[in-house]
C-alpha cells in the first residue's frame, strides 16, 4: 500500500512508523487508550495525529489525519519565526510536503482522506505563498 516512491519518501524523511510495517503496536490496548488525552486516529482509534511531532499520518494504520488548526505557518514549513527566511529551504520543504499530502496521491483512498488531503494541500500552499513574499510574511508575523 505504501510502497514505491511515496513509501521511500516517508521512510527517508522519518515519518514512517518504527517497527513492523502494517502492524499495530502490541502494547496498545483499549485500557491504555482510554485514559489518554492525545488525539486519536479517525480511522483506527489509535493514538497519533498531527499534534504529535510532525506527523500527518497515523503511526498505526497510516491514514492521513486532519490538519491541526492551531499550527502556524512557520512550524509547518520548518522555519524560524522571524522576518528572515531561507527561501531555498522553504521551497524544498514546500515540495516535500506536497509530495506527502497532494490530492493526486489520494485518489484511491477513502473520502475522508481525500478531503484531508485537499485541506492539507491548501494550507501548505497558503503557508508557502505567505512566507515566500516579504510583505505577506511581515504581516503574518505581526498578526
Amino acid at each position: 500500500m505504501w510502497g514505491g516512491r511515496t513509501g521511500a519518501l516517508l521512510r527517508a524523511s522519518g515519518w514512517w512508523p518504527t517497527g513492523v510495517l502494517g502492524r499495530r503496536l502490541l502494547n496498545c490496548n483499549a485500557a491504555s487508550l482510554a485514559g489518554s488525552s492525545s488525539p486519536r486516529c479517525w480511522s483506527c482509534g489509535g493514538l497519533g495525529g498531527p499534534s504529535r511531532g510532525d506527523r500527518f499520518f497515523c503511526p498505526h494504520c497510516r491514514a492521513l489525519q486532519p490538519p491541526d488548526p492551531t499550527r502556524d505557518y512557520f512550524s509547518l514549513m520548518d522555519c524560524n519565526r522571524s522576518f528572515r527566511v531561507d527561501t531555498v529551504k522553504l521551497q524544498h520543504r514546500y515540495q516535500q510536503l506536497q509530495r506527502l499530502v497532494h490530492p493526486d496521491f489520494f485518489s484511491q483512498r477513502s473520502q475522508n482522506e481525500k478531503d484531508f488531503s485537499e485541506k492539507h494541500s491548501t494550507i501548505v500552499n497558503e503557508a508557502y505563498k505567505t512566507l515566500l513574499a516579504p510583505l505577506s510574511r511581515g504581516l503574518y508575523l505581526v498578526s
